[in-house]
């Protein structure tokens, strides 16, 4: 076993994770468990209906991928962090980005993901 494999902490419960956050780290962890042919747009659906059953069990929570009848404060970032206008989806932003650049589209996603994490963690 690799110092890698042997730093990977054991994946979490469903039940011990607090926020939606907690679940991409998760899939950040292991993408190929959690997420089909680590396809940007099925993580889209995914995060699509965690957000429907947030809204269904009356959960409070922030979540920053879908916004129903406005654009997602991630999708919002994104299209200025890429100066990219369009109508399609973050995912779809991305895996183009992803395959023009000759890279995993997963890893681009997470590293904006971190990247819009941290500007949301500074002051203003």
């Amino acid at each position: 076993m690799t110092e890698a494999e042997m730093a990977r902490r054991a994946p979490r419960q469903l039940a011990e994770m607090r926020d939606v956050y907690d679940l991409l780290e998760e899939v950040r962890q292991r993408p190929g468990m959690w997420v089909r042919g680590r396809s940007l747009q099925h993580l889209d659906s995914m995060l699509f209906g965690y957000r429907v059953a947030l809204a269904v069990h009356g959960a409070e929570e922030s979540f920053d991928f879908w916004t129903p009848g406005d654009q997602s404060p991630f999708g919002a970032w994104l299209t200025k962090r890429m100066d990219e206008h369009t109508s399609l989806g973050w995912s779809t932003v991305i895996e183009r980005e992803a395959e023009a650049a000759g890279r995993s589209a997963m890893e681009l996603f997470f590293e904006l993901l971190d990247e819009f994490r941290a500007g949301r963690d500074q002051p203003r």
